[in-house]
């Protein structure tokens, strides 16, 4: 039986699922430990170990015969991280080990379970329920977890379960990260282990100035709204501390110029002792401190700064084996983000770095563009620099004890793959994923004087005697994301929208990733303006290369969260261009929206408001000339319906009619199977009625 390619996408959660992940390697080379799913359409993630040896695996942890109740009593920190993360799969999303790689710390239906990776053997521990983020000391002895705001501890053996840290209220916590650090600064955790085992670095958050909005189901009216803590721009974050908090629970305050820089980005705890990165509110500055394992008092170690904002880049801070320090320039004269140790450029001009893989000895491993539409392995050591992959793709990868993992996407093959290289040959990771029901023709291609890079997909099997097709920009467009990528799989939905008879094209703009400190700043203080300006680039470069193909009497734009914002303005501000939008949790106006994002680009809504108001739908709303379809989930935490829903009154109090598409119990993302797949078929059906 044949099934569509909507099902299959929303059946295999848009085919991540039995794809191998969150690679962690022994650090003598002996094992190999992964997530992955038993199949391609099973949600429900298992923990594994490879021998890098003979590639012989193991399936080491299966939710399914632990006989436990599923998803249905995640506790909320576990439902809020994976919304952050984005995570679409169940089971173990998520695991930590020791320093040896021979212990694993997860949680299943809020219980605490660690495996033997050596033996596989799992069992559970009578931790206090429910547990979130637990984590193995890096000697293995005993594992630290969070549970009702308090960071707590257990012996491996499942004795002396107690708390190091209690919260002094409700609005407090310890051990976990804030909805900023989850969200815009991608820091999932709250606590380091230091080296030895014996004290941790804890975050202590306190939510207390955060202003609460409230998160109704509409469809369950006998459910109490959800309180969440939200920081829109121009209000107050959460008060973010740390200490130092030894086994015994004798707790030291890090010492640090908090008022003056409120944001803690992350943390490390190595031989060196630990380190902290701060920045100030308007984040034009990092600082790397030094955190005196005893005292709590900081020295500076680094200052980087720039004059709009200083990016946030994985990885760093960290140090070489001499205690020089790994960092992260903006070069603005070659126009280059690169790699720093002790303050030297390591990585040539015109390599945009994109993350720091690991730092082992003086060696750096981490993933750098040449060309934007591709992210390649490198290494680095003194004096020399090697690329690690091959080919056109989206790779990355780890490195410990002589094996190095590589995973990665390719421009000619539909699957993800990983492989584990070691001195016994190279063994591949198998992949579960499903095949698609269809494969991706894409062409990329360098758009105008500042080289955009622009996708096009046409229709399978499509013709220039068949006519004109009408033209679907289906663009994200915004800083921090990519679309246009050389790797096949990111192009299947493209694919499916295009054979309903669509060319359908895709920019990266100015503002995304990959192309340089200036690329990327082009937005600050207006998005509109150059966003929506090199998306219309884009189009017209793809109708000159395709002069029979595209009919730009015919334009539509679909897109999500900042997508959805470029969609809506699209139609609103350019009607001569775009003739019908689809806007998908839209940011409609940007004081709705969080601190450490926003202010970052269009700075305090009280010192720039007319950024704020110059970025706004609802003060356009009644320009809107064109058909727009908006979508939103009820339970979005992130960009919360209200934009939608103050959107669509001040279009009916202008005369402007509309549609409005709300989804019941759906978040920010939408995993629901049944969700998934009919959105795709009322978008399809809204663009065909309204383009011809």
């Amino acid at each position: 039986m044949s099934i569509s390619y909507p099902r299959q996408s929303a059946r295999t959660r848009r085919f991540t699922l039995g794809v191998p992940r969150a690679f962690q390697i022994a650090p003598d080379g002996s094992r190999v430990a992964f997530l992955r799913t038993r199949s391609g359409d099973d949600p429900v993630t298992c923990l594994w170990t490879l021998d890098p040896q003979s590639g012989e695996e193991t399936l080491v942890a299966d939710p399914a015969a632990l006989d436990l109740p599923g998803e249905a009593n995640l506790p909320p920190e576990e439902r809020a991280r994976r919304e952050r993360a984005r995570e679409q799969a169940g089971g173990i999303v998520g695991y930590a080990t020791d320093r040896e790689l021979a212990v694993a710390a997860f949680t299943l239906a809020g219980k605490l379970f660690v495996a033997d990776l050596r033996t596989g053997a799992v069992r559970g521990l009578p931790a206090a329920e429910p547990v979130f983020d637990p984590r193995p000391d890096p000697a293995g002895r005993r594992v630290a977890y969070v549970s009702g705001r308090a960071l707590r501890v257990i012996e491996l053996d499942g004795t002396e379960d107690r708390a190091l840290a209690q919260p002094e209220s409700d609005q407090i916590s310890y051990g976990l990260a804030e909805f900023i650090a989850a969200e815009e600064m991608r820091r999932f955790r709250g606590f380091w282990w230091s080296p030895d085992g014996s004290a941790l670095l804890v975050a202590r958050v306190d939510e207390t100035p955060v202003q609460r909005w409230h998160i109704a189901d509409p469809a369950n009216p006998d459910r109490p709204a959800t309180e969440v803590a939200y920081p829109a721009a121009g209000t107050p974050n959460a008060i973010v501390s740390l200490a130092l908090v030894t086994l015994e629970g004798r707790r030291t305050g890090v010492a640090w110029d908090r008022g003056q820089y409120p944001y803690v980005v992350t943390a490390l705890w190595d031989a060196r002792g630990p380190a902290i990165v701060v920045q100030p509110r308007d984040q034009r500055s990092q600082r790397v401190l030094a955190v005196d394992a005893l005292s709590g008092e900081t020295t500076l170690l680094h200052t980087e700064h720039d004059p709009r904002w200083s990016e946030i880049v994985p990885g760093v801070p960290a140090r070489t084996s001499g205690g020089e320090l790994v960092w992260i320039t903006e070069d603005h004269a070659t126009e280059t983000r690169r790699i720093t140790v002790g303050g030297k450029p390591v990585t040539p001009p015109g390599l945009q770095i994109r993350a720091v893989l690991g730092v082992d000895g003086d060696e750096i491993l981490f993933t750098a563009s040449e060309d934007p539409t591709e992210i390649h392995v490198w290494e680095y050591r003194p004096d020399t620099l090697t690329r690690v992959t091959e080919g056109r793709g989206v790779f990355s990868a780890v490195r410990a004890g002589g094996i190095t993992v590589v995973a990665g996407s390719r421009l000619d093959a539909d699957d993800a793959s990983a492989e584990v290289r070691g001195p016994r040959g190279v063994h591949p990771v198998a992949s579960h994923a499903q095949t698609p029901v269809l494969t991706p023709r894409v062409e990329l291609l360098a758009a105008g004087e500042r080289e955009l890079r622009t996708a096009v997909v046409l229709p399978t099997g499509w013709e220039p005697s068949q006519g004109r097709l009408p033209v679907l920009l289906d663009p994200y467009g915004g800083p921090h994301a990519q679309r246009v990528l050389a790797a096949r799989r990111a192009y299947l939905e493209a694919q499916w929208l295009a054979d309903q008879g669509f060319a359908v094209v895709i920019t990266d703009g100015r503002g995304t990733p990959g192309r340089g400190p200036g690329f990327e700043r082009a937005v600050q203080g207006d998005f509109a303006t150059p966003v929506l300006d090199d998306q219309i680039a884009g189009m017209m470069e793809a109708a000159r290369r395709h002069p029979g193909a595209l009919d730009l009497d015919r334009v539509g734009i679909r897109g999500w969260s900042f997508g959805g914002w470029l969609a809506a303005l699209a139609v609103l501000a350019r009607p001569d261009v775009f003739h019908a939008g689809i806007a998908g949790a839209p940011v409609t106006d940007w004081r709705l929206y969080d601190t450490h994002y926003t202010e970052r680009y269009l700075g305090h809504p009280d010192e720039e408001p007319e950024a704020y108001a110059a970025q706004s739908l609802i003060d356009r709303a009644a320009d809107l000339a064109r058909p727009l379809m908006l979508i939103h989930g009820l339970a979005d935490d992130n960009v919360v319906v209200a934009h939608t829903l103050r959107l669509s009154a001040a279009l009916l109090a202008a005369g402007r009619p509309h549609t409005v598409l709300p989804l019941s119990g759906v978040t920010h993302m939408t995993p629901q199977e049944e969700v998934a797949e009919n959105l795709l078929l009322v978008q399809v059906d809204f663009l065909k009625r309204n383009l011809g």
